[in-house]
């Protein structure tokens, strides 16, 4: 469904070089620095840059909107931030379809993962290393104290260096043209910057880990395994040409982790659950060598991890439109977990596939009693009532899913499908407009609502309504433009 594109570049987002770290890993002893950008650029602000850089994204980049998948690691980042040091700002995450590895951070709190992380990582103490390194660039606000290292060396401002970073995003090689342009004093001095952020990272990171349950020694295991693996590459992924591997720096967290208690870390199932649908759907893998993967994992796991690779067996053949063969694998899964998501949402898809949206709504209802307000049960249960052409009920539930969700394109694409099928023209333009607006696509968003409004009655409440959000849509237009 979605098609690979060229992956973001970092820029100074995700940091370029690495020090080593101190051994003292518990007294987390560094200065208290991460508010000394505070003068020159505000949380306000980068809330403000965080906004437009992700709408950009939106529109140009491969994300995965699969609610499965964005329940499952919203889960995970959330439960470390809430052991996190220096929050300020809320936290988004999201994912990239995109097989090379790399992660990265930038205003406002959003963290990027691209799938290919799930594919090399082997625990969820593994991909939770990865996602507490780029909460600590978040949390010490690297991005903002690098653009105020940069202005102090040049003549450049800090609106100006924000406004690269922004360009870069929607047309990387005139932002980096660009940052070039801006950015003096020697190399050196910027290197040295750059292996600061890295260290506080690591040491706020590896800490986070601890607090929030998981093996601090994940980091450090994670780390080696990906330099051993592309020591002599002669194209290393871009996490190791954001976040190089020197051994130096694998030895200081190795000794960094043994400095906390050691701690058993059972496997994670919903880890393994996410894994294996990124490996059904999102790895570019054919069927047959994606079942192949799956049986061979199968011969030498773990009881407790058996159910997610029979689920990613019963993906591919959903996905293969083998009902029978997907049936049976799923209704014992769900028997045996009858609330597990990731279950109920391979389920009401199959029962859609064999025309039975009835059994979709049924189980979707039936969960929610027990899941109220859960997303990805929630769009389910739209989606099954928009295929039993419950369209009335279905923009109902889908009216409040968009109202409590209204960065997810999901519930704006079901909802413009419902309006079509009712040929509710007004409802479905405004649905639609709100998917541009997501993807910066200003000028367009202002056009639907207006022919929107044009098409609700006169003086109506509706039309109302389309007015007062194509004002809210031109102020906003406004503000992203102005920070170009």
């Amino acid at each position: 469904m979605l098609k690979r594109t060229r992956s973001i570049v970092c820029l100074c987002i995700a940091t370029a070089l690495s020090t080593p770290i101190s051994t003292n890993a518990n007294s987390l002893d560094l200065p208290d620095i991460g508010t000394a950008a505070g003068g020159t650029l505000t949380i306000d602000q980068e809330l403000v840059y965080g906004d437009a850089y992700m709408r950009i994204i939106r529109g140009s980049q491969p994300i995965v909107n699969d609610p499965v998948l964005n329940e499952y690691i919203s889960n995970l980042g959330h439960r470390l931030v809430a052991n996190a040091n220096d929050v300020k700002t809320p936290f988004e995450f999201f994912m990239i379809r995109d097989r090379n590895i790399n992660a990265f951070a930038f205003f406002g709190g959003y963290v990027a993962l691209h799938s290919g992380l799930f594919l090399h990582a082997q625990s969820e103490s593994e991909i939770a290393s990865v996602i507490a390194h780029e909460i600590a660039h978040v949390t010490q606000r690297h991005l903002a104290r690098s653009m105020e290292d940069q202005a102090r060396r040049s003549p450049a401002t800090i609106a100006a260096l924000a406004a690269s970073v922004l360009l870069a995003i929607a047309a990387p090689e005139a932002g980096i043209a660009a940052i070039t342009a801006t950015t003096a004093g020697s190399m050196q001095s910027q290197i040295n910057y750059t292996r600061s952020n890295e260290k506080e990272a690591d040491r706020f990171g590896i800490n986070t880990l601890a607090k929030a349950g998981f093996d601090v020694k994940a980091m450090p295991r994670f780390f080696g395994r990906l330099a051993d693996e592309y020591r002599y590459a002669s194209t290393p992924p871009p996490m190791l040409l954001t976040h190089p591997l020197p051994e130096d720096r694998i030895t200081d967290s190795r000794e960094r982790a043994r400095q906390y208690p050691p701690l058993k870390v059972s496997p994670s199932l919903d880890y393994h659950l996410a894994r294996a649908r990124i490996v059904a759907r999102y790895a570019g893998i054919e069927n047959d060598s994606a079942l192949d993967w799956f049986e061979r994992k199968l011969k030498k796991a773990p009881a407790s991890l058996v159910p997610s690779l029979e689920y990613g067996k019963a993906l591919v053949y959903l996905d293969s439109k083998k009902l029978d063969k997907a049936e049976p694998i799923l209704t014992k899964l769900i028997t045996n977990d009858p609330l597990n998501t990731f279950y109920l949402d391979a389920i009401s898809d199959l029962h859609i596939e064999q025309n039975k949206p009835e059994l979709a709504i049924k189980e979707m209802k039936s969960a929610l009693t027990r899941k109220p307000n859960n997303p990805v049960l929630t769009i389910n249960y739209a989606n099954a009532l928009l295929e039993k052409e419950q369209y009335q009920e279905g923009i109902r539930v889908l009216q409040r899913y968009t109202h409590d969700n209204p960065n997810d394109t999901n519930g704006w694409h079901l909802l413009s499908k419902a309006n079509i099928s009712l040929a509710n023209s007004d409802e479905d333009l405004a649905a639609r407009a709100e998917i541009l607006a997501l993807q910066a696509q200003w000028n367009k968003a202002i056009q639907y609502y207006t022919q929107a409004s044009q098409l609700a009655e006169l003086g109506s409440l509706k039309q109302a309504r389309y007015d007062a959000r194509i004002d809210q849509l031109m102020i906003q237009r406004d503000r992203f433009l102005s920070l170009q």
